[in-house]
């Protein structure tokens, strides 16, 4: 990255922290540090939540996924909304009637003391190695693309979220993931609309879908019920809705975030955003994955797309006619897809036999990938090598124009940063809340378990 993306990166993060901590002043007692005292409006919530789910995997893996897979990972979420509306039903006003700062506490009130406790311990161990994988894996990516160590980057998103979620609370997070959600949507159309302008003249944006149809990569729905197959209709509708269910009813990360509302209405609106809003941003997400595949046919694009392990295997003697072979197949499949764009142009249909040459000359280009990702893969003793979570980092490092590359990197780290915090806030919710203050140290002051929330909130963050 030029010197400009550093500095546009940097105060972009510094003004997210900057923002919540500003929006989290007044956190003075337990009920405003761990509820924001019940004051958050329906869009800063479901907003919140979004962004909770919005984490840099999402920019990293979901874009790689619709590059090599195509958008029929939107299937995933195709029982969300229904969720949603089950959880607006029940979970939003018995746990706000119940006057809960967790969904634990309830259980106590329905069955007992012991079973809050159990569940409790249970999320407190799921939830804080899923939070420490969900910090480090997007902090791999990056190391590999900015250069870093991976401890470093995780050390930096880990400081940053500490500083201002132990200092303001949940209102502070809240309001941090309304900034970094409103930034994201601009930095995703930012990418797609770069993308369409990188492309040759003489392709529009109706032959970039064209083209992407053909490979496979707008496939939205898989009907058939098939056991074998991830990514189907049943499989988003069924198991996808349950996951939903437990994900957004029973993990206090996000159950937290509707019980800050103002009233029922309003936490009840914040889910009914997020069964609204989820599905087409994810379908969006995945499109500009698509899209880049689409930039792909016509412009180069590396053969691995990890920088360091592309590096090791250039050093084998495998790698040279790999290389050759690949970019024949490239050249092949470039040519097919300007017939291809052509022919559906001339006839607004698209042709049978450019169609099958198109196709054709993609398996081919696929086969001299996997030859690559061979050599890899044998310097790890055979071990499946997987470059997918590299693909858009790629290329916003070299097609984003300066100042650019910076805001998205910042956007990126910032996402894994809003994903993080609410983890973390979570956790010392529910340290506090369901361990300490009702089995440890019991009759306290409020001021002497705020002050345990913003250490817990400390603990988890290191």
């Amino acid at each position: 990255m030029r010197t400009l993306d550093w500095i546009v990166m940097f105060a972009w993060l510094i003004s997210l922290v900057s923002f919540g901590l500003y929006r989290g002043r007044g956190s003075s007692t337990t009920n405003k540090y761990l509820l924001a005292g019940k004051s958050m409006p329906w869009y800063a919530m479901g907003l919140s939540i979004l962004a909770t789910q919005a984490s840099a995997i999402t920019f990293i893996s979901t874009t790689g996924q619709g590059y090599v897979d195509g958008m029929r990972f939107v299937q995933f979420y195709f029982g969300l909304p229904i969720a949603m509306v089950i959880l607006c039903v029940t979970a939003v006003p018995i746990f706000h009637r119940a006057k809960v700062y967790t969904a634990y506490e309830y259980l106590e009130q329905r069955f007992d003391a012991k079973t809050r406790g159990l569940v409790s311990f249970v999320f407190l161990v799921q939830r804080g190695l899923a939070a420490g994988i969900g910090l480090y894996a997007p902090a791999v990516a990056l190391a590999a693309v900015l250069g870093w160590s991976d401890r470093l980057i995780t050390v930096l998103i880990g400081v940053l979220v500490v500083t201002y979620t132990a200092t303001g609370g949940i209102k502070a997070l809240t309001w941090a993931d309304v900034q970094q959600m409103s930034m994201i949507f601009v930095a995703l159309v930012v990418s797609l609309l770069v993308i369409l302008r990188a492309l040759p003249p003489g392709i529009s944006w109706l032959d970039a879908l064209h083209l992407a149809g053909a490979a496979g990569r707008l496939n939205i729905v898989v009907p058939r019920f098939d056991l074998d197959d991830r990514y189907t209709l049943w499989s988003g509708v069924i198991g996808g809705g349950f996951l939903a269910l437990a994900y957004f009813g029973c993990d206090q990360s996000q159950v937290q975030r509707y019980l800050t509302g103002k009233s029922i209405a309003q936490s009840r609106l914040s889910l009914l955003f997020n069964a609204v809003v989820k599905i087409p941003m994810q379908l969006f997400i995945l499109l500009i994955g698509a899209m880049v595949f689409v930039l792909s046919l016509f412009a180069p694009s590396p053969m691995i797309f990890h920088p360091v392990e592309a590096a090791r295997a250039a050093s084998t003697s495998a790698w040279k006619p790999a290389e050759e072979q690949f970019h024949r197949a490239f050249e092949e499949r470039r040519a097919a897809a300007f017939q291809l764009a052509a022919a559906a142009r001339a006839s607004n249909t698209i042709s049978s036999s450019a169609l099958s040459d198109f196709r054709a000359a993609q398996v081919d280009f696929e086969r001299s990938r996997r030859n690559a990702l061979h050599i890899v893969e044998g310097l790890h003793g055979g071990e499946r090598f997987d470059d997918t979570n590299y693909i858009f980092l790629t290329f916003i490092k070299s097609y984003l124009p300066v100042g650019l590359v910076g805001l998205v990197i910042g956007v990126i780290f910032s996402a894994s940063m809003g994903s993080t915090s609410g983890e973390i806030n979570s956790l010392a919710t529910v340290s506090v809340v369901d361990i300490y203050r009702r089995f440890l140290v019991r009759d306290r002051s409020d001021r002497h378990y705020l002050l345990a929330s913003r250490l817990l909130t400390v603990f988890w963050g290191a």
